[in-house]
C-alpha cells in the first residue's frame, strides 16, 4: 500500500499539467485554480487539526515551509500549464542540485565526493537542455523555464526545512504546506489580476464546478498518500518512486501535445534523470 500510495501521487503531479490546461483555456488562470484547490484542502486540514494552527503561528521555521511549499506549487503548475511540459518538469528536477547547497547551508551537511558528482551531473544536462540552437549562455529563455528552475529550488528548501523540522507536528507541517500553496499562489494571481496581467477568474458555467472539485479531492488524497507511503519507506524508496511523475509528465504531455522532446533535451534529461536517481544512493528528502 506505501508503495501504491507514493506512485498515486507521482502520477497525479505528473498528469497535473492537463487539467490546469483545461481551466486556463476555459478563463481560470493556473495561479487562481492553485490557490482555489489549495484552500479546499487548507479547509480540510484546518478543521479537523485545530491544534495545528497554533503551533504554526509560534514556529517561524513552519513559516519558511509554508513559503516554499507555496512558491514550489505555484511555480509548478504555472509552468506546467502554459510551457512546455517536459522542459518544465525536467528544470524542476534539478532539485537534487538544489538541495546539495542548502542542505549545506541550513543542515551543515558535508559535501560528499558524491554530491559533487550529482552536482555536475546536473549542470551539465542543465546546460545541454538550456543550450539555445544559436550557441550562446544556456540559460532559461521563457517564463516557464524560470518558474521550472524555481520551483525545483522552492521545493529543494521545502525539503531541506522538513528535515529540519522533522520533530514538529505532522498536521502542523501538512498545514503549512496546504497554507502556502493557498496563500503564495492567492497573492501572486491577485496581483497579476489587478495589475491587468491576467483576468480575473471566470469559467463558462456552474458545471465547471465539478472538474474543480474533483481535481481538489485528487490532490488532496496524493497529499495524504505521500505522507502515508513516505512515512513507511525508506527515504531513498521514496525518492526513486516518486520519479514516475517525469515519465508520467512526459509521456502524457508527448501524447497529448503538451510538450515536445528532441536529441539535447532527451540528453539533458537523462542527466538530470541520473543525478536525481544518484541523490538516492545518500539520505535525502523527498515530497511535493
Amino acid at each position: 500500500m506505501a508503495y501504491l500510495a507514493l506512485a498515486f501521487n507521482a502520477l497525479v503531479w505528473g498528469l497535473s499539467w492537463w487539467p490546469f490546461r483545461q481551466f486556463h483555456a476555459a478563463g481560470l488562470h493556473p495561479l487562481w485554480t492553485t490557490a482555489l484547490l489549495y484552500s479546499l484542502s487548507l479547509l480540510v486540514i484546518a478543521v479537523s487539526s485545530r491544534g495545528a494552527l497554533a503551533e504554526l503561528r509560534r514556529s517561524p521555521a513552519l513559516w519558511v515551509v509554508m513559503l516554499a511549499a507555496g512558491t514550489s506549487n505555484t511555480c509548478f503548475n504555472w509552468g506546467v500549464a502554459t510551457g512546455d511540459v517536459v522542459r518544465v518538469v525536467l528544470l524542476f528536477y534539478l532539485m537534487p542540485l538544489w538541495a546539495v547547497l542548502l542542505a549545506r547551508l541550513i543542515l551543515g551537511e558535508q559535501l560528499t565526493a558524491l554530491a559533487l558528482g550529482r552536482m555536475a551531473l546536473a549542470l551539465a544536462g542543465a546546460a545541454t537542455v538550456l543550450w539555445p540552437e544559436g550557441g550562446g549562455v544556456p540559460l532559461p529563455s521563457s517564463l516557464p523555464d524560470w518558474l521550472g528552475v524555481a520551483g525545483g529550488f522552492a521545493f529543494a528548501l521545502n525539503n531541506v526545512m522538513l528535515r529540519r523540522e522533522a520533530a514538529r507536528d505532522a498536521r502542523a507541517r501538512a498545514l503549512a504546506m496546504f497554507s502556502g500553496g493557498a496563500i503564495v499562489a492567492g497573492l501572486a494571481a491577485l496581483a497579476l489580476s489587478s495589475s491587468g496581467l491576467s483576468a480575473w477568474p471566470s469559467l463558462p458555467g456552474w458545471l465547471w464546478a465539478i472538474p474543480v472539485a474533483a481535481v481538489a479531492l485528487l490532490f488532496f488524497l496524493s497529499n495524504l498518500s505521500l505522507q502515508y507511503g513516505a512515512a513507511r519507506l525508506p527515504a531513498n524508496v521514496t525518492a526513486v518512486i516518486m520519479l514516475i511523475e517525469v515519465p508520467a509528465a512526459a509521456i502524457s504531455a508527448l501524447w497529448l501535445g503538451g510538450g515536445s522532446l528532441d536529441g539535447k533535451t532527451a540528453i539533458g534529461g537523462l542527466c538530470i534523470l541520473a543525478a536525481a536517481l544518484l541523490a538516492t544512493l545518500e539520505r535525502r528528502p523527498s515530497g511535493h
